[in-house]
C-alpha cells in the first residue's frame, strides 16, 4: 500500500508541464528539516504524490507523480556553484537527501488553494492549516482520493 505525499514546487522554477515533458526528476535543493526526514525515512518508491503548484497563478494541486526509488544525496550540497551548496555537508557525512519522483497525470486544470479550501472533505488537510509552509509533507489517504477525485472532475476553462 502506497503512503501518499504533497511537494510543492514554484512553477516557474518546475512545473507539473515540465515534469510531464521530463518524466522524471530529482526532488532535489529541499533545505527544511522536516521535509528532508520525511523524503529520507518514510517515502518509498511506489508512493503517490499530489504535486502542488505554490507561488502560481492559482497556487494548487496541478496534477500526480510518483516517488521513483529510495532517498539519495541531493547533489546540490556538495556543488559551491549552486545556491543550494551546503560547506558542512560531506560526500562521507552527507546533510541532504533527496527522492526521484516520476510523472503520472496533469489535472485538466491546477486546484487552486480556494477550491481545496472550499471542500468540507479536506477541511483537516495539512496544506490548509494555518501556517503550514513545508514543501514536502504527508496527506491522509482520504485527501488524497478527495483530491484526485476533484482534480479529475474540473475541466480546462
Amino acid at each position: 500500500m502506497p503512503a501518499y505525499w504533497m511537494m510543492k514546487s514554484e512553477p516557474d522554477v518546475f512545473s507539473i508541464e515540465d515534469l510531464e515533458r521530463d518524466r522524471l526528476t530529482g526532488w532535489e535543493s529541499v533545505r527544511n528539516y522536516l521535509a528532508r526526514n520525511f523524503m529520507r525515512d518514510q517515502m518509498r518508491d511506489g508512493d503517490l504524490v499530489l504535486f502542488y503548484h505554490s507561488n502560481g497563478e492559482p497556487s494548487g494541486v496541478a496534477g500526480l507523480a510518483r516517488v521513483k526509488g529510495g532517498p539519495v544525496d541531493d547533489p546540490t550540497q556538495f556543488d559551491p556553484k549552486s545556491p543550494y551548496y551546503d560547506p558542512k555537508s560531506t560526500r562521507a557525512a552527507p546533510r541532504w537527501q533527496m527522492v526521484n519522483v516520476e510523472f503520472v497525470e496533469r489535472f485538466p486544470q491546477v486546484l487552486s488553494l480556494a477550491t481545496l479550501r472550499r471542500q468540507r472533505a479536506l477541511k483537516k488537510m495539512g496544506v490548509l492549516q494555518k501556517g503550514q509552509r513545508l514543501s514536502v509533507m504527508p496527506v491522509e489517504p482520504r485527501h488524497f482520493d478527495a483530491v484526485v477525485q476533484l482534480g479529475r472532475s474540473v475541466t480546462r476553462s
